[in-house]
């Protein structure tokens, strides 16, 4: 059984690793997100982006990340916490974090051959977009699971 804890990668260390696996032909998948409450909408995209390639890279917003973006009420899960649990998932092969309000520097650094957001993302509003299209790469919209958020289940459990 593979140690999940060593899924969890700095930006750095994961760029050399990438670098070594596309020699390899490899085809690597890139998405990012909060992942704040995994829920079965999460399990089944992720799943999804996992099939489009060899290697699926998961980043999480940072916590001042996620409070910059979502508000002073999120996460409500760590960051640590956040990335053991994606770690833990069969679909992820490797887990990073990026402290910016986009993933933009960090999809440039590690140069997917495809990159994904979930269905409310257009493609051509998906940061990153144009980079990963003009080295060859492709862009991605996957379809949401209707009814299945964090949004909603926080709402659901203050009720």
């Amino acid at each position: 059984m593979r140690n999940f804890q060593a899924k969890i990668k700095s930006a750095k260390a994961l760029q050399k690793t990438l670098a070594l696996l596309k020699k390899k032909r490899g085809k690597i998948v890139f998405t990012n997100g909060t992942f704040d409450i995994l829920h079965p909408g999460h399990v089944s995209y992720l799943a999804q982006a996992r099939k489009l390639g060899t290697h699926l890279v998961v980043a999480l917003n940072t916590d001042a990340s996620v409070k910059r973006y979502k508000g002073p009420t999120r996460p409500v899960n760590s960051l640590e916490d956040r990335m053991l649990v994606m770690a833990s998932l069969e679909a992820v092969d490797f887990v990073t974090s990026f402290d910016e309000d986009t993933p933009l520097e960090l999809i440039r650094q590690l140069r997917p051959n495809i990159l994904v957001k979930g269905g409310d993302w257009e493609v051509a509003k998906i940061v990153g977009a144009d980079d990963v299209l003009s080295w060859g790469g492709k862009v991605k919209s996957l379809p949401f699971v209707a009814g299945k958020s964090t949004t909603s289940i926080l709402e659901k459990a203050r009720v």
